[in-house]
């Protein structure tokens, strides 16, 4: 398959080299020349696939013959080891819970998929390639534990001081080996804008062999289709006739790009909702159908803490910059951390069931998508993206009680931090990657 930068002033170019490079050249996300569909026929021999069956189905379609079926396969198998629990707690709502894997967070889907591939195409070119990633929390110590010890490979991350909670801290430097954690003076976007200039700056490609591990990576938000394929055919089988409608809690949007690839294949999606805090760009896009970022402000979900987020302009490529027809397909609701506390609260007195802040943004954006969209009587999945241990702090507030921590995120705990303190200017940072 061919792929295409959205700013469509380069060569188009294949997966590997879209994989290798992250970011295009002219400053544009990489997307498919085109959404491979799935025929019903196709979807049928699927709807009661294992998930590495209907993952490995999906990315055979945007592999298209690059990396052999048999490793394709291996590298599918040896990524996903790990369950996707639909959990019932209402008769047509459901919890997807996306952090089983070994950081407890959703990003461990996409990071293990790119760093496999990214493994494979290194060891095919026998070069060495440093992976930069710019994370608001649980995005980096994903790539980390993802791209741990795989040969040919050196992961940079920079993460905003003072702005993830202190187990995501501990998980993005604690890993070592070929993996070197950046604790910037500034906030997400400066980290992102630091990933971007660095990618744009012709001198410092010469030198290093750059590729990026974020949602920009066009092998990193493939694999976040897998789930909605394999969540969607769930809830059909469930609720024979209906198409699934799915909540996500969006920051970067990556995620909420995965579903629209996913509904845009063919597979039973009817529609889908972005929950945001008041990080809001896209929602009031959404709305209004203008696109006005606004700077980052913190809040109790602090992985969407970005206001300027670089999926959105896949999102604008697919739609054709259409508003009418993005709206037509998701809808939009700002959550703010008050209620986000009440949220927790809540599905924790009616069902027992107790969730992270990020899954809460996603509740509570199904429940104002409901209010506002009478009768609604579509299976609905909320998107879990992190173990509520990851952040207890928000858990005690709301609930008033403490939760007992999981051994792998104990163990990090007790591990010393080690980063590189630097500012959010990129003279500093170039400086530093020239010296690596």
């Amino acid at each position: 398959m061919i792929f295409y930068s959205t700013n469509k002033k380069t060569t188009p170019t294949s997966l590997k080299k879209a994989t290798l490079e992250g970011l295009a050249t002219d400053g544009g996300l990489y997307v498919p020349s085109e959404i491979p569909g799935f025929s019903e026929e196709e979807i049928e021999l699927l709807r009661d696939a294992p998930f590495n069956d209907i993952a490995f189905a999906v990315a055979k379609k945007f592999n298209d013959g690059e990396i052999p079926d048999g490793r394709l396969g291996e590298i599918v198998e040896n990524c996903f080891t790990f369950a996707t629990p639909l959990v019932g707690i209402e008769p047509h709502t459901y919890i997807e819970e996306l952090f089983n894997g070994p950081t407890l967070a959703f990003k461990d889907y996409g990071a293990r998929f790119l760093a496999h591939l990214t493994g494979y195409f290194a060891e095919e070119d026998h070069r060495l390639i440093t992976i930069l990633v710019a994370t608001s929390g649980d995005t980096g110590s994903a790539v980390a534990y993802g791209f741990k010890g795989v040969p040919n490979t050196r992961v940079v991350l920079l993460y905003p001081s003072g702005k993830v909670s202190r187990l995501q801290e501990q998980q993005l430097t604690t890993v070592g080996g070929n993996v070197t954690a950046l604790e910037i003076d500034g906030d997400f976007d400066d980290c992102q804008r630091l990933v971007k200039q660095a990618f744009m700056d012709a001198e410092l490609k010469q030198k290093l062999a750059l590729t990026s591990a974020n949602s920009i990576n066009i092998s990193r938000l493939i694999p976040q289709s897998f789930y909605y394929a394999w969540g969607s055919l769930q809830l059909e089988t469930r609720h024979p006739g209906k198409k699934a409608v799915f909540s996500v809690p969006s920051g970067n949007y990556g995620n909420l790009t995965g579903g629209v690839l996913a509904k845009m294949m063919g597979f039973p999606i009817d529609h889908l909702i972005a929950g945001s805090n008041v990080n809001d760009s896209v929602t009031r896009y959404l709305e209004e159908g203008r696109y006005e970022p606004h700077p980052t402000v913190e809040t109790l979900s602090s992985a969407m803490d970005v206001g300027n987020p670089s999926n959105f302009a896949r999102l604008r490529y697919f739609y054709r910059d259409d508003h009418r027809a993005m709206a037509a397909d998701i809808s939009g609701y700002s959550v703010s951390d008050a209620e986000t506390l009440d949220t927790i609260r809540a599905v924790y007195d009616r069902f027992g069931y107790i969730m992270d802040p990020h899954t809460a943004v996603g509740f509570r954006a199904l429940e104002k998508f409901r209010e506002t969209n009478k009768p609604c009587d579509e299976p609905a999945a909320i998107l879990s993206t992190a173990h509520p241990a990851k952040f207890i702090e928000a858990i005690k507030d709301a609930l008033d009680m403490d939760i007992t921590l999981p051994d792998r995120l104990q163990e990090v705990l007790d591990k010393q931090k080690i980063s590189i303190p630097m500012s959010a200017d990129y003279r500093d940072f170039s400086s530093f990657l020239s010296k690596f």
